[in-house]
Parts: C-alpha cells; structure tokens; sequence
C-alpha cells in the first residue's frame, strides 16, 4: 500500500490532469473544426454541379451539420478547460463568472465567442440546404467554417506576441490551419468515398473516384505550398534559428520534430497517389480488374489519414508547451 510522498509521486497532480484534458480537447477540437472546413471547400472546387448536393456522393450536408454542432459542444469544454488552467481548479469546480470574465474580457474568450456565432451560423445554414440551388449556402459553409477555424489562432502561440511580428505570426498561423484543415477535409472526402465505392460497386462511381483523386493533385500542391510556408514561418517565429542545434535537447523540440518527419511521411504517400497509384487506378479502369488498385489507394489514403491525425495530436500538445524562443 502506498503512503505519503510515494503516492503523491506517482499520482497525477491537479495541473497535470487539467493539462491533458486540455491536450485531449484541443486535439479533438481541431480536428473537427478542420473537416469542418475542409470538407465543404472540397465539394466547392473538386464536385460539379449536382454532385455537391447528392448524399450518395458524399453526405455534406448531415456530416457538416453534425461537425457544427460538435464543433459548439467541444468549444464550450474548451473555454471551460481554458478557465479552469487559468483559476488553477478542476473542471467541474469552474464558475460562471469566471467563465464570463475569460470570454469578455480576453482576446481568447473574444475569439471564442466569434467561434460559436460562426457554428450557430454554419449549423443553420446546414440545416436547410437541401438541393442543387443551395452552392451560395454551401459557398457560406466554407467561409463561416473557415472563420470558426482561424479563430483557433487566438488560443495558441500565433497570438503571443504583439506589432508587426505578432500579426505575422497570427496571419501565417491562420494560413497554416486553413491549409491543414483543407488537406484533412480532402483526405477525408477521398478516404470515404473510396470505402464506398466498394459498396456502390459501379463503374461511375469509381471513375468519379479517380477523377476526383487525379484532379487534387493542382489543389494538394497548393495547399502543400500554404502548408510548408506558414509552417515555416511559424518555426521562425517559435524556434528561432540561434535554437535550431539544441532543438532535441526539449520537449517542445522533440514533438516538432516527430511532427516534421510524420508530415514528411504524408508527402511521400502524397507523391505515391499522385505518381503510382492514381494512375494504376487509371490502368484499371481501361483493362478490368479495379478491386486491387482501389484498395491500395484505400490503405494509402487510410494511412495518411491517420499520420494526420497524430499531427493534429502533436500540435494540441505543442500548443500547451513553452516555445524555446520565449525560453
């Protein structure tokens, strides 16, 4: 049986266990709000026409809605978890009061509150387009979403600073989310559709599928190129170059670089899509015989789905730590 100091050594203190609830719910927090985004401008620039608006394509319209309205539940326990790290007491223990001096009267309760118009917006709009007229409704949904995503910004390190150097970061953090939350959405639409196809079993779908597939490769490499250089921008700014060498040497370094060589993997399974297996699929199509490149691209995107997912992770945990340029 434990006793005294050997207990408390092992047991989780207070702050510890507010920090990974934190960790958990920004982490699930930006994963809804980036398909909440990305899913949307998929439908906008890859869909045509009726395509956009038909649920045996994909289901926007139910999955855009039910991000909303998790979107409004997650950042209600953000803004609580955010208030209980502030006043040092467990989530429960939050009080009304404190929760309404975090959303008034700081730039982050700020942000948050344009967060929940936005998804109140977003849930409303969702809710009634129901045919192919509705593209200036599904056209709102990208914009209010993106909106509800950038507001992210003002909760982590983008928003530290202040002046000219403080809007650059703010902006190229924006520039980051929006960019990784467009490259999510589509991973997404793709992943899911190509899951479904084996359940459509008709040619037309699949070569929907790789239409769809070949014709991301413009839109990937520009969101590649957004992703790459606020990211670099972000690096300079949190990093800094003098810290580069010793970037191992901490917590904060060795997350980053783990999130680096996962977001190195997801550009080689990319370019693989890209170059290898959309054109197979391609192959397939003309001679017969799709089951075997279907599924490899099924695995492929399956797989970088989920390094997407473990990037989203580092990051809500990144977000909790001290940059070593402020060390």
């Amino acid at each position: 049986m434990l006793t005294g100091w050997k207990a408390a050594s092992i047991l989780p203190s207070n702050k510890d266990v507010i920090e990974q609830l934190n960790i958990g719910i920004r982490f699930a927090l930006y994963a809804n709000l980036m398909l909440l985004f990305g899913l949307p401008l998929f439908a906008l620039y890859a869909l045509q026409g009726a395509e956009r608006f038909q649920a045996n394509i994909l289901p926007f319209r139910g999955l855009v809605g039910w991000l909303s309205a998790s979107g409004v539940a997650l950042s209600l326990l953000s803004i609580t978890a955010m208030t209980a790290s502030m006043v040092g007491v467990q989530l429960l223990e939050v009080d009304t009061a404190s929760i309404s001096v975090m959303i008034f009267e700081t730039p982050m309760g700020n942000a948050w509150l344009v967060r929940i118009i936005a998804l109140f917006a977003t849930f409303a709009v969702a809710f009634r387009m129901i045919d192919s007229k509705s593209l200036p409704k599904l056209t709102f949904l990208a914009l209010g979403s993106g909106v509800a995503l950038a507001s992210v910004a003002w909760t982590g390190h983008g928003a530290a600073n202040e002046g000219s150097a403080g809007a650059a970061q703010l902006i190229a953090d924006i520039i980051h989310l929006l960019g990784a939350g467009a490259w999510l959405g589509a991973l997404a639409a793709l992943t899911l559709m190509l899951v479904r196809s084996a359940q459509a079993s008709t040619e037309d779908y699949l070569r929907l599928n790789h239409r769809l597939l070949k014709g991301f490769s413009v839109a990937g490499s520009i969101i590649v190129a957004l992703v790459l250089g606020s990211g670099l921008v972000n690096s300079w700014m949190l990093v800094g170059p003098q810290n580069v060498l010793s970037l191992h040497t901490t917590l904060y370094g060795q997350l980053l670089i783990a999130k680096l060589i996962l977001f190195a993997i997801m550009l080689a399974l990319a370019a693989t899509n890209r170059f290898t297996l959309t054109p197979a699929l391609e192959r397939a199509l003309q001679g017969g015989g799709t089951y075997r490149a279907r599924r490899r691209l099924q695995i492929s995107l399956i797989i970088e789905l989920s390094l997407a997912a473990a990037i989203i992770g580092l990051v809500a945990w990144l977000g909790t730590l001290e940059p070593p340029v402020s060390r």
